[in-house]
């Protein structure tokens, strides 16, 4: 599934879509970002309640497919200028991290 198919599901809300034809190979949960920066891989949808500008760097680093903001997290308009020169896309859910795994993973695996 591509992160412009995972947006058409109408569950999800984009707020920077650079690289829309990015496939998804996985799903990675984490908030604490040296450890994300470990363990997530490359075309991993990564989902996070963290909103800072590091969350463009980390997801730079990782090479994730999208980062999701669970729980309805926002970010601030400078972060999200920063990721969309830096090719990530960012979207939204108003789910909890669990719940948008959870969605996710049933989208994946349609």
């Amino acid at each position: 599934m591509t992160v412009k198919e995972l947006i058409a599901t109408n569950k999800f809300t984009a707020l920077t879509l650079p690289l829309p034809n990015r496939e998804i190979e996985g799903i990675y949960i984490g908030d604490l970002l040296s450890w994300v920066m470990g363990k997530a891989q490359a075309d991993n949808a990564w989902i996070t309640i963290m909103s800072n500008i590091n969350v463009a760097a980390v997801a730079s680093l990782t090479d994730v497919a999208c980062v999701i903001l669970a729980e309805a997290v926002t970010m601030e308009a400078d972060v999200l200028k920063t990721a969309e020169e830096k090719e990530i896309n960012i979207i939204s859910s108003p789910l909890s991290a669990y719940d948008t795994a959870v969605l996710l993973t049933e989208l994946l695996n349609e």
